[in-house]
């Protein structure tokens, strides 16, 4: 009884405390509490079905041209001579250099610090044609890196989509190993390119030398392009970027400037720790963005802030320049980011960054939405289905078993009532987990013409009515925890194996086969057990 309570109170009364002037008892308010106590997948509830695919060959290029400025580093530190570093493929660099003398010595203190620079501290080998020295990303590292950055991407969409607020979103991995593509469904959510912004939205964040000439800030950009042209490198090794300075600063135009960068990052998003919101310390309406940086960003940041005491650096957001500032000490963990920002800017932006920058660029394969009113249409089809072939389980157990089809009944109810229940803590119910259902409904009925032919075979062999219920029960048992075992053992498959609506079908099933082994084996033997009881002596049973 206690156990019906429950379940009853979990399906159809609200989980939060009675809203005031609201009738609970009404119809209405019954299919509301309904509708919110359980979670509708995309079949059911309408919203949007996406298939994205990792650009991998972009994280290959990211390493490859890391590797390349880093080369470049270590050759002139070490006095080496060089002719060229480039990238002669996406996964290949080639070191020109006028003469051999010291290709071993660059062989090996460039194998070293390239694969210090991926995850698996190893990959790159090195061969020599002539006087080109070439590194080569070694064909199981880039698979390794691909599965990797897309398993990260996999979890940074997640989180942006928990975070933007779409609530039993379904994202995983879809496809061979090889084609990186991910699955992305969320229900309720009709208008897809709202979150695809979300999802794309770019979160690059860099902080850069501000490259040092006679002025910091050029009024056009050409005349900062014209200083670039100056600097060693020039375009090649420089950025001309946007600048506007914010109204109420130091400047106070708030008008564009240009300002000349130099390419290489000293951090970038990815030594990102956490970042959040907070009003600016400029008062006013203005909000900021604080972050801190991981130990190897903070280290990093701290070396070269420290080197560079009264020159200037830039916060780069976006490919936009949202602040320039004076080094006046040495800084290492932490700082902040301000510009324009409203409140809702400066906590979307927080929240992009802290989530962390998509290792590469998705594009999307697949697109579909399911409108509302067809998820409508699958619910009345599939309650109109469970009803009806509940209602003819129902007539055939009362006609063939008479009273005792009763129990079954009562039995084969409350295990809807917990399944249902079991689902409103949070499962996702889709068209095929309603497929599932009814197939309870199947196996239930099944698992109580187990126990009532075995009791009927007891009676047939003179048992008494007592003694043939309590070894129809025994011998029917096995059989039947058999049964279920193999059956949630096959849906175990499913929903390991299986995409959102396979595992929605497998889900129901299970929860309704475990369900079931409580309502027949004991709830339907309490029943028989109740009636026994009522009487010193029962002779007959309708069964």
């Amino acid at each position: 009884m206690i156990v019906t309570i429950a379940g009853l109170y979990l399906v159809f009364l609200p989980h939060d405390r009675k809203p005031q002037g609201q009738d609970l008892s009404s119809w209405s308010r019954i299919r509301e509490n309904l509708t919110k106590n359980i979670n509708l997948g995309l079949d059911l509830r309408g919203g949007s079905h996406l298939v994205m695919q990792v650009q991998t060959d972009d994280v290959i290029k990211t390493y490859t041209n890391k590797d390349i400025e880093e080369a470049k580093n270590v050759l002139q530190s070490k006095g080496w001579p060089f002719n060229e570093v480039k990238a002669a493929a996406v996964d290949q660099i080639v070191i020109s250099v006028p003469d051999r003398s010291h290709n071993s010595d660059i062989i090996s203190e460039l194998r070293a610090d390239f694969n210090n620079l991926i995850p698996g501290g190893k990959g790159w080998t090195a061969s020599e044609i002539g006087n080109n020295i070439i590194f080569k990303l070694d064909q199981g590292e880039q698979n390794s890196l691909r599965d990797r950055s897309t398993d990260q991407a996999k979890q940074i969409i997640e989180n942006r989509v928990n975070a933007f607020g779409v609530t039993e979103s379904t994202v995983q991995r879809v496809g061979s190993n090889d084609q990186y593509q991910i699955l992305l469904e969320m229900p309720g959510i009709d208008d897809p390119d709202r979150v695809k912004n979300a999802l794309n939205a770019d979160s690059t964040l860099e902080i850069r030398s501000v490259s040092k000439g006679p002025q910091t800030q050029y009024p056009t950009r050409d005349a900062a392009e014209a200083f670039a042209k100056t600097m060693p490198g020039g375009l090649e090794t420089h950025d001309v970027m946007p600048y506007h300075e914010r109204a109420g600063s130091s400047a106070g135009s708030g008008q564009e400037q240009f300002v000349v960068l130099d390419k290489a990052p000293i951090v970038t998003g990815l030594d990102l720790r956490d970042a959040s919101a907070s009003s600016s310390q400029y008062g006013g309406d203005q909000w900021q963005i604080n972050f801190a940086l991981t130990p190897g960003g903070a280290k990093r940041f701290g070396d070269w802030t420290g080197a560079h005491i009264k020159d200037y650096m830039a916060v780069v957001l976006n490919n936009d320049v949202k602040s320039v500032a004076t080094i006046e000490a040495k800084i290492t963990d932490r700082g902040m980011i301000h510009g324009n920002f409203t409140q809702q800017d400066a906590e979307d932006l927080a929240l992009v960054l802290r989530s962390g920058a998509l290792p590469a660029k998705v594009t999307y394969l697949e697109e579909r939405t399911v409108g509302p009113s067809l998820g409508a249409d699958s619910i009345r089809a599939g309650v109109t289905a469970s009803i009806v072939g509940l209602l003819a389980v129902v007539a055939f157990m009362l006609f063939y078993y008479r009273l005792s089809g009763v129990n079954a009944v009562l039995a084969l109810l409350l295990n809807l009532i917990l399944l249902l229940a079991v689902l409103s803590f949070g499962a996702v119910l889709t068209l095929p987990g309603i497929a599932g259902v009814i197939l309870t409904i199947g196996i239930a009925v099944d698992s109580n013409v187990l126990i009532f032919e075995r009791i009927r075979e007891e009676m047939r062999n003179g048992k008494v009515v007592a003694s043939a219920v309590d070894l129809g029960f025994g011998k029917a048992f096995l059989t039947i925890i058999d049964t279920h075992v193999t059956t949630v053992v096959s849906a175990v498959f499913l929903f390991v194996f299986g995409t959102g609506p396979i595992r929605g079908f497998a889900v129901t099933l299970t929860l309704g086969l475990l369900a079931n082994l409580f309502t027949a084996v004991f709830v339907s033997r309490t029943i028989f057990m109740w009636h026994l009881n009522r009487s010193a002596r029962v002779e007959t049973l309708s069964i």
